[in-house]
């Protein structure tokens, strides 16, 4: 069962690699004025720090459990910091370091567990291999910040940015194109297994001519992306050993900041057409306003999504056109679909979608969010009436926090200025899970009991969530925009 396992994963990623005529690279090179020649060797107290604060996960094949070693720090960081500092010196990585174990995992519980493809290869790689990538993590993180080299709209795996970021982005640039009177059309583009298809080689070369790593530290990355393995365990049984061509390693710490880089070239294409859009990850977003009555723009649009096509494919990565959603809003705000032709976009044209885990309807009311949030939620809290008795009152509001919170929670930001109706509803689901809590009555008055645990009411939340929410480069602009206009509605200029 290991090796059929094994085959399937091998077979599905081959599968999804587009064939191509030629393997140069499609990106056009830019001069750096910055470059990262080599990894800095560290030392032992920043080690220490790094080693105590890491999560305590590895591969099965670790030697020793990292909660162990963690424990007996004090007597092997010195042998762990000269292996870390020989890697980053001599530009190689331990062939261990580069062997992964895949657990097979099912994506939806009740899934037919006969039918291979509804499961999850989940990758687990030896701690000591992250800390290791978490060195050169940080020091490359530092570097593409200094040489601001980073995707202004790409919101994925960096600091103070999310999806929630990435939502208000796009809708606050929607709001604003239909308050003037514009349709705007919003496209996501779906990309299949895309961290599994990189390639290697032309990962390496746009890290050597666009982002301007040479010397010793190009010849890590490629120490590090080569010769690359992983078998399958399931209990005590394990499979033979595979190598792994293609892709950057998933469950690693270091893969996904070498696929942003890898997606770098992505926005040159978006910004030559003058198409908006951003980007989570592999998950695109493509937004464009319009008139109603000229229909030029939307050939535009089709022009630039023929280019990604090109460039996807010339890149080995996987363009799903099945998977691919459309939407269209109105400066009505209606939630019927308005009469405009989208030429080939047509059949991907839907009333209702999901972005990032936030489903948005084409009249902008988030009914269909808040519904499935209200649903999930009851849900959750039947599950957790069951485990009332093996918990405590204070495991017991954690349990809450992570189940009902979380999902009130999400993305609630975009939630400000909706109606009365639909905050209601949420605020429904917090009042039951006040009361499971605290074991309070039904029709019990329920304003002292989220006073009492502290629980501002759903209305607040959204504002505090306002209030504290970090803002990226690309949501300063709309706030001092924003700011902008309400002191100065009538004489307001934009400002560079």
């Amino acid at each position: 069962m290991c090796n059929k396992f094994l085959n399937f994963f091998v077979d599905k990623v081959a599968s999804l690699r587009p064939s191509t005529l030629s393997s140069v690279d499609p990106a056009v090179h830019v001069p750096c004025l910055n470059l990262l020649i080599a990894f800095q060797p560290i030392v032992l107290p920043e080690l220490e720090k790094l080693v105590l604060t890491a999560n305590p996960c590895g591969s099965l094949n670790d030697v020793a459990h990292p909660r162990f070693l963690k424990k007996v720090f004090p007597t092997v960081g010195p042998h762990i910091l000269n292996l870390i500092n020989t890697s980053l010196l001599s530009g190689q990585v331990p062939s261990e370091f580069k062997h992964a174990v895949i657990h097979p995992l099912l994506k939806k519980p009740g899934s037919d567990i006969s039918v291979m493809l509804n499961f999850r290869p989940i990758s687990k790689l030896p701690f000591l291999s992250k800390s290791l990538e978490k060195v050169v993590h940080t020091q490359l993180m530092d570097y593409l910040n200094n040489s601001q080299m980073f995707e202004v709209f790409q919101s994925g795996f960096k600091p103070f940015h999310s999806t929630e970021t990435a939502l208000i982005k796009v809708m606050n640039d929607i709001l604003v194109a239909t308050d003037c009177g514009k349709h705007v059309v919003l496209i996501l583009l779906d990309m299949t297994g895309a961290f599994d298809t990189v390639d290697h080689d032309l990962l390496i070369s746009r890290l050597q001519h666009c982002v301007g790593i040479s010397g010793l530290a190009l010849l890590w990355i490629k120490s590090y992306l080569s010769n690359r393995s992983f078998c399958v365990k399931l209990g005590s049984s394990s499979s033979s050993v595979a190598p792994l061509p293609w892709g950057v390693p998933q469950g690693s710490i270091l893969g996904p900041l070498l696929f942003l880089l890898y997606l770098l070239p992505m926005g040159a294409i978006f910004r030559k057409h003058k198409v908006s859009f951003h980007l989570y990850a592999d998950d695109c977003q493509l937004y464009f306003p319009f008139s109603h009555s000229d229909s030029s723009p939307i050939r535009l649009l089709l022009d630039c999504l023929s280019d990604v096509k090109s460039w996807l494919a010339l890149n080995f990565l996987n363009f799903n056109e099945r998977k691919t959603e459309a939407i269209l809003f109105g400066p009505n705000r209606s939630s019927d679909i308005p009469d405009v032709d989208l030429a080939a976009l047509t059949p991907h044209l839907k009333s209702s979608i999901t972005n990032l885990g936030l489903k948005i309807d084409s009249a902008l009311t988030f009914d269909g969010h808040v519904n499935g949030v209200v649903k999930s939620s009851f849900y959750q809290l039947r599950r957790l009436s069951k485990v009332i008795p093996f918990l405590s009152r204070r495991d017991l509001e954690t349990v809450i926090h992570a189940f009902i919170t979380s999902r009130l929670d999400y993305c609630n930001s975009l939630l400000m200025g909706v109606g009365l109706g639909t905050l209601t509803r949420l605020q429904l689901v917090q009042n039951a899970a006040a009361r499971f809590l605290s074991g309070r009555r039904k029709f019990e008055h329920i304003t002292p009991v989220l006073a009492s645990l502290h629980w501002l009411p759903i209305e607040f939340r959204i504002h505090f969530k306002v209030l504290l929410l970090y803002a990226p480069a690309y949501l300063c602009t709309c706030i001092f925009v924003g700011f902008a206009e309400a002191l100065c509605p009538y004489s307001f200029a934009p400002v560079s």
